[in-house]
C-alpha cells in the first residue's frame, strides 16, 4: 500500500489551511480579515486564530510523519517497518488532539454565543427586537 495519496490530501489541506490562517504573527491582519475589527469580541477572533495555529501545528508535523512512513514503507528494511507503528501511533495521537481542539474551539464559540444572547445581542450586532 502506497501512501503517496495521503501524504497528497494531506499537503492539499495544509496548503489551503496555510492560504487562509497563516502564522500567529498575523493575528492583527486575520482579525480584520475575519472581521474581528467590526465585530464585539477580537479576543474570541484571536481565540479562533490561535487554535487554528495549534491545528496547523499537528498538520505539519503529520505531514513529516507521513513522509517518513512513506519512506520507511518503500525501504522494505525491517527496523524501518517496525518504527512505522510508533509513527502510526503518533499520527492516531495527532488526529485525537486536532479533534479536541475543533471541540473545545465548538464549546467556546458556542459558549460565546449564549454569552452574546444573554446580553441582548445577536450576530449583526443589533439587540433582540431592533429589526
Amino acid at each position: 500500500m502506497s501512501y503517496s495519496g495521503a501524504e497528497s490530501s494531506m499537503e492539499d489541506v495544509v496548503h489551503r489551511q496555510n492560504g487562509s490562517v497563516g502564522g500567529a504573527g498575523n493575528r492583527r491582519h486575520r482579525m480584520k480579515e475575519y472581521g474581528g475589527d467590526s465585530c464585539g469580541d477580537p479576543e474570541a477572533w484571536n481565540d479562533f486564530a490561535d487554535s487554528f495555529s495549534r491545528v496547523q501545528t499537528v498538520l505539519d508535523r503529520n505531514r513529516e510523519l507521513i513522509q517518513q512512513a512513506n519512506e520507511n514503507h518503500q525501504s522494505r528494511i525491517p527496523d524501518n517497518m517496525v518504527k512505522n507503528v510508533a509513527i502510526i501511533q503518533e499520527l492516531n495521537g495527532n488526529i485525537s488532539k486536532v479533534a479536541s481542539i475543533y471541540s473545545d474551539l465548538s464549546t467556546n464559540f458556542t459558549g460565546r454565543v449564549r454569552q452574546q444572547r444573554q446580553k441582548g445581542g445577536n450576530s449583526n450586532g443589533r439587540r433582540n427586537g431592533d429589526e
